[in-house]
């Protein structure tokens, strides 16, 4: 169900963020997912051409490279948590590559995951602490951009394959830095751009190279 699979994915992502470092989250997160959803292709009955397992290696290497010096040791449990993030995220972009209305499927899966939410936020109410900046940052976050993100990422789904879907997923890494460094004014050093450029190659083989 894609509600209890976005919801699990949320609440696993928060939580482990409390204590992760921005790196080791994401290399925790996007590793789950490609072990996941490449998995499941297999399993499912696609088959890597030469090509496309080249362009996967290259991505997943470049997003390593990209994160790794910025990786802390995490604990177990926050592993934990993030690594099941990532598994229900798969489970969420898995459904979606069934759904029918995906712009519909995504939005019930949004709106019927708030109970489950306040239901949990009620467990921790005692650690509750809310501002303005926080709460506004965090419906931005969660309706405008996330809602607008998932809705779309549900209307490609159908037409791209579980592989396909799985590698496309490693240009948030790059994207994110390339846009963070013009959005604080730091400099776009040569490094940034080549990894950047393997990653999205890496992609780019994989969403290309059906033909070996």
């Amino acid at each position: 169900m894609p509600t209890l699979s976005l919801f699990v994915y949320g609440a696993g992502f928060a939580f482990a963020y409390i204590e992760l470092s921005a790196a080791t989250g994401a290399l925790l997160l996007f590793g789950s997912v490609q072990l996941t959803m490449i998995a499941y292709a297999l399993y499912s009955g696609e088959r890597l051409t030469g090509r496309q397992a080249l362009g996967l290696a290259i991505a997943v290497t470049g997003v390593a490279v990209l994160l790794l010096p910025h990786a802390t040791s995490p604990t177990y449990f926050e592993a934990g948590l993030m690594i099941i993030a990532g598994i229900a995220w798969s489970a969420y972009s898995l459904l979606g590559k069934k759904a029918s209305n995906a712009t519909k499927t995504a939005a019930q899966s949004f709106i019927l995951s708030v109970p489950l939410t306040l239901i949990l936020s009620l467990i921790f109410i005692d650690q509750l602490s809310l501002d303005t900046q926080g709460v506004t940052y965090a419906l931005i976050s969660g309706a405008v951009t996330s809602g607008l993100g998932y809705a779309i990422w549900y209307q490609v789904l159908p037409k791209l394959t579980a592989t396909v879907a799985a590698s496309v997923q490693l240009s948030v890494p790059a994207l994110t830095a390339i846009g963070g460094a013009i959005a604080l004014a730091e400099a776009i050093t040569l490094e940034l751009i080549l990894i950047t450029t393997a990653i999205l190659g890496g992609i780019a083989l994989v969403t290309f190279g059906k033909k070996s």
